[in-house]
């Protein structure tokens, strides 16, 4: 039981912040948080160590939030993922200008995944290419290039809506 609470003291933080900026909404990612350390307690056993700690319970909150997300098809389907991030050159200053993050938000809600996933999950869990990689059962490779193909793509849209204004 304390190792669970350690767990939960160490890793709450993180677990949550990745369904939050996977469901950009506050209430989600307590539940799903919660349910994610409620199974990670009951499954502790199970785990292998062949991830880190946190990658585990990130993949047991992405599940937890897919399962849901299926469960809830009927449900519009922009209660789905609206991430956000920087990705220009000036990831901090970009942010930092609310009209500019907006439409960054509204960039990543559109983009397809995995994509959507693996930029959120090196910008808002700040997981390694080795831990994303891990997470989707491929090499630390095809994550940096996701990785990179997601930014490029949020960058072309940002300056062609530019362009639009």
């Amino acid at each position: 039981m304390k190792r669970i609470e350690e767990l939960y003291n160490t890793y709450f933080h993180d677990v949550y912040l990745y369904i939050k900026a996977l469901s950009q909404n506050d209430e989600t990612a307590q539940e799903i948080t919660q349910e994610t350390f409620f199974k990670a307690m009951k499954s502790i056993d199970s785990f292998k160590g062949n991830c880190s700690v946190k990658t585990w319970l990130c993949q047991i909150a992405k599940n937890i939030y897919l399962n849901q997300c299926r469960s809830n098809k009927h449900n519009d389907s922009g209660e789905l993922s609206e991430d956000t991030a920087d990705i220009t050159i000036c990831f901090q200053d970009t942010l930092e200008d609310s009209e500019q993050s907006l439409k960054i938000h509204r960039i990543l809600h559109k983009m397809d995944e995995p994509y959507k996933e693996v930029f959120s999950l090196r910008i808002f869990s700040e997981l390694s290419f080795r831990d994303i990689a891990s997470l989707f059962g491929k090499n630390e490779s095809w994550a940096r290039v996701t990785f990179h193909r997601a930014k490029l793509k949020i960058i072309d849209k940002l300056s062609n809506q530019d362009r639009e204004e």
